[in-house]
């Protein structure tokens, strides 16, 4: 039987079928799923790790007559180039919550019966409001310990003595610990991570939403993505929607037609 080594080094069986729900969530064309799948069959080995499954993936994707098929699968990646600092993630994370019917405000400074706080996000829908901490992380494998749920929980008792604040959630783009997710559970607090909870995880959003970050988009050089998210442009739909965002780049108008057709390409639902 072959092992694949995940990113926290954890040994787990490889499994054909985990690759191909991969696949069909970024939404590669079904003509080539099983083309990707056969390709990467013949480069395991017992002891390979998670990564390099993922770059005979992108090699593959690479010299695909599809344009922008390797952008889609690279969604994880992306996410965590949403860095250094943790605004452009926060910013993300209003984002995909609006489109889901949430009003939301991000980097507020609200006092408590203690000490004044900053709020990553505040979220309000049907009227209840939640106090959200982002946890940003920019390498696979790290997990957010229970010490950000145990200061999370006790910021938002601090802050709704003042405020009419009603939920405490986490929110990263990696993992959380057992004792993390079991503290939550049980102080009722909220925790969405990379791939939990089941049906509600943040990836499982963001497929829904098909909000794809601008750090997807592979005819943008790294500066020119850093420029975007600094002036808080994070979603390719803001481009597909305000092409002029990309006159801040001065781009040759044949690099800013690519930009534009990849952009809508990502943008698309189909």
């Amino acid at each position: 039987m072959i092992h694949v080594i995940k990113a926290d080094r954890r040994h787990e069986p490889f499994s054909e079928s985990k690759v191909m729900d991969s696949i069909r969530r970024a939404r590669i064309p079904q003509s080539l799923q099983g083309s990707v799948l056969t390709h990467v069959k013949s480069k395991i080995y017992d002891g390979i790790s998670t990564a390099e499954i993922y770059q005979h993936i992108l090699e593959f994707l690479d010299q695909s007559p599809k344009p922008f098929v390797k952008a889609r699968y690279s969604l994880k990646e992306a996410i965590m180039l949403l860095g250094p600092s943790g605004y452009p993630f926060e910013d993300f994370v209003a984002k995909l919550l609006e489109s889901q019917g949430y009003q939301t405000q991000v980097r507020q400074i609200l006092s408590g019966r203690c000490v004044t706080h900053e709020i990553d996000v505040l979220a309000e829908k049907d009227g209840r409001t939640a106090v959200i901490e982002t946890k940003f992380h920019n390498s696979p494998g790290t997990r957010s310990e229970i010490q950000v749920a145990l200061y999370t929980h006790a910021r938002f008792n601090d802050v709704k003595v003042r405020n009419s604040v009603h939920e405490s959630w986490i929110i990263t783009n990696t993992k959380t610990t057992v004792d993390a997710n079991s503290y939550a559970h049980c102080s009722g607090m909220k925790i969405i991570s990379w791939d939990y909870p089941a049906g509600n995880s943040l990836r499982e959003m963001i497929e829904r939403s098909g909000l794809h970050p601008i750090t997807m988009v592979t005819s943008l050089a790294p500066s020119h993505k850093m420029t975007l998210l600094e002036n808080h442009v994070v979603l390719c739909r803001d481009i597909a929607e305000n092409p002029e965002l990309l006159d801040m780049l001065y781009l040759g108008r044949a690099d800013r037609e690519r930009v534009l057709e990849e952009v809508n390409a990502l943008s698309s639902t189909e």
